[in-house]
């Protein structure tokens, strides 16, 4: 059995009956299993009808066009923070991180050249998730204690950097992505569906994507499969400072300035948004999909209080509450289908 063969069999999930069932009841199957499946779908579009019920303004060109700008910097966090959850790591210093990349971006060389100023924040972001990465493949550390360690550093290294004061950038172009519309349809909201697209395709359609899952699944079994976990956890690190590393330019870039608080919480959003989708967060399950509409979840609740002019206070109980919902749901979804493996074999 060859390598790739092998991560095939580790990553994929076999289907109950498969070759022995006609194929449209296969199909029938399948279809009710994802219906099932698709709680964040659900939430979200209850969200909206209370939202629509309960505000008319809601609904409005400029409050849909506000709220996929507020939700898109996070939502590329939160493909980072997934791919990482997919692993059976977790990342929480992303917050840190893209406020660090923003700062340098807007901060180094005077902010005069908006594409050197992204290429400062990407290979940040890289040469971090590089760091974590190999302190967490090559010398076994956890992943919580590095990514904490980095939280940190990162947020020390912002502060020591700005003196607690905002960054303005000197290009007049920095913040063009952030202010530009294509069709009525944000720039930067068009960047993170095209990124969660080339994200699903990466962990669905290609061999490293099955290593991904294998390695969240069992690092041993991955192992066994000839899954060469260390370069797999190393690349998925990189990959994810990456994004975290561009997300903070973007922050900039939206905010016009780079703030020292700039990626507060985003630790705790990203998470959220991962755990409220359907991931587990020992490994080895999760769609791109259910982590997109997580990131949607907490953007509309977010977006919906402030129309209603509810305390920003009772935000944080709400996500608490969100995620708590989640992770019930989640459980209870883990042990059916631990049920249906024991029936079926």
């Amino acid at each position: 059995m060859s390598h790739d063969t092998a991560t095939r069999t580790a990553a994929a999930p076999a289907a109950d009956g498969e070759g022995t069932a006609p194929a449209h009841g296969l199909t029938l199957r399948r279809a009710g299993q994802w219906a099932r499946e698709q709680y964040p779908l659900y939430i979200l579009i209850a969200l909206l009808i209370f939202a629509g019920l309960t505000s008319d303004a809601f609904f409005s060109s400029y409050n849909v066009s506000n709220l996929l700008l507020q939700v898109s910097v996070i939502g590329i966090v939160t493909l980072a923070q997934f791919l990482i959850v997919l692993t059976g790591g977790i990342d929480i210093s992303v917050g840190a991180v893209a406020g660090l990349a923003g700062v340098l971006s807007a901060g180094l060389f005077g902010g005069g050249n908006t594409l050197l100023a992204v290429a400062v924040a990407i290979v940040l972001g890289g040469a971090i998730g590089v760091f974590n990465g190999y302190l967490i493949a090559y010398r076994g550390l956890e992943a919580f204690i590095v990514t904490l360690g980095m939280l940190a550093l990162g947020r020390g290294l912002v502060y020591a950097y700005t003196e607690g004061q905002p960054i303005s950038p000197h290009a007049a172009d920095f913040r063009t992505i952030a202010t530009t519309a294509i069709g009525g349809v944000p720039v930067l909201g068009i960047v993170w569906i095209v990124l969660a697209m080339a994200m699903a395709f990466l962990t669905r359609r290609t061999v490293f994507g099955r290593r991904v899952y294998a390695l969240g699944s069992s690092k041993e079994a991955a192992h066994a499969a000839g899954v060469p976990v260390k370069a797999t956890m190393i690349t998925v690190y990189v990959i994810a400072g990456v994004l975290v590393g561009f997300a903070g330019f973007l922050l900039a870039a939206r905010i016009g300035a780079a703030t020292p608080t700039g990626g507060d919480n985003y630790e705790i959003d990203s998470i959220a948004a991962v755990v409220i989708g359907g991931a587990s967060l020992v490994g080895g399950r999760g769609r791109v999909l259910g982590a997109f509409l997580g990131t949607l979840i907490f953007g509309v609740i977010s977006n919906l209080l402030v129309l209603l002019n509810v305390s920003t206070f009772l935000q944080d109980a709400f996500r608490g509450a969100l995620i708590i919902f989640a992770m019930v749901l989640t459980t209870v979804q883990f042990t059916r289908r631990r049920r249906q493996k024991t029936a079926h074999s």
